[in-house]
């Protein structure tokens, strides 16, 4: 009995759009040709662009996963093991094909440096899996500086409907080059911790949360980040850590700064195996916040977490 062998090559296009109607023609193409080769396809993009998409495929959009990317995606840590390992995970006996579109105009600069070390772990996290994943980008709004970069984290580049091979290719360059220091925030409310401190580290973070307005459920993520990342300070990070709470912008925003060092570029965004045992801190913290800053090197790791009040 012969078995049917599926092409195991990642694929990972920047698409350079400048019109809705070139949105809407690229994007709709990408689907049919997943859809004529039975691949399963997800699409994955801001709101208005997924109406377009929705659109121009008309009846072939049933059946297809469509998100909403500025919801699904708001923290573009947790898009690669949310989004895309869960749609592909999901599917491992065939290639897919996805449309995720993680930097639109409106991205601020703080959040743009996750959202392309996001675009660059891309390569890491799929390498050797049958999986096709276009990235479009809007030329007629996005910086120059991002365009710039999506030459950097994407092995090609759709622009003017013709594909080619980038030249400047380099993933890991942008991971690094965004692996930036973090500053220290004016008037923060800091606490210190070791092992013994760890509940009050906790306390110490909700009375503070309460305090610049949390409430409910966002009050409930803020203590299991906290707990979560205090725990791997104590555990992994040289045994003590820096607690620093403060508002910003609508935002509270939570850091802990310890000594320990990151290794795996995709710590965090790597679902857990069936049966593992611990390893899941980090991405549940992508999980419940609406953005994760993270700097790590010789002098220690920083961890700096947003949620909307």
């Amino acid at each position: 009995m012969s078995t049917v062998t599926i092409d195991e090559t990642f694929q990972h296009p920047a698409l350079f759009y400048s019109t809705p109607e070139e949105y809407t023609e690229q994007t709709v193409a990408f689907v049919r040709q997943g859809l004529a080769a039975s691949e399963p396809v997800a699409v994955a993009v801001p709101g208005p662009n997924l109406e377009l998409i929705k659109a121009g495929l008309g009846a072939d959009a049933d059946g297809l996963l469509l998100l909403d990317m500025t919801e699904a995606g708001r923290n573009p840590g947790r898009i690669i093991p949310k989004v895309l390992r869960g749609f592909a995970d999901a599917h491992p006996e065939t290639r897919v094909r996805i449309i995720g579109e993680p930097i639109w105009a409106g991205r601020s600069e703080v959040e743009y440096p996750a959202c392309a070390q996001h675009e660059a772990l891309i390569n890491a996290a799929f390498e050797g899996r049958a999986v096709t994943i276009l990235c479009p980008y809007d030329e007629s709004r996005l910086d120059e500086t991002v365009l710039a970069d999506a030459r950097i984290t994407h092995p090609t580049v759709i622009s003017g409907g013709r594909e080619e091979a980038s030249s400047v290719y380099d993933w890991q360059a942008v991971v690094s080059r965004y692996n930036q220091a973090l500053p220290p925030a004016p008037e923060a409310a800091v606490f210190s911790y070791g092992a013994e401190e760890l509940p009050e580290a906790r306390y110490f973070a909700v009375d503070q949360a309460m305090r610049l307005g949390l409430e409910g459920q966002r009050l409930q993520d803020a203590e299991l980040a906290v707990a979560e990342l205090t725990t791997n300070s104590v555990v992994h990070g040289g045994g003590r850590g820096t607690l620093a709470i403060w508002a910003r912008d609508g935002q509270v925003v939570i850091e802990v700064r310890d000594a320990g060092r990151l290794t795996d570029p995709l710590a965090g965004r790597r679902p857990p195996q069936p049966g593992q045992i611990g390893g899941r801190g980090l991405m549940l913290v992508h999980y419940v916040s609406d953005l994760v800053r993270v700097h790590t090197g010789d002098e220690g790791t920083t961890v700096r977490f947003y949620l909307n009040i």
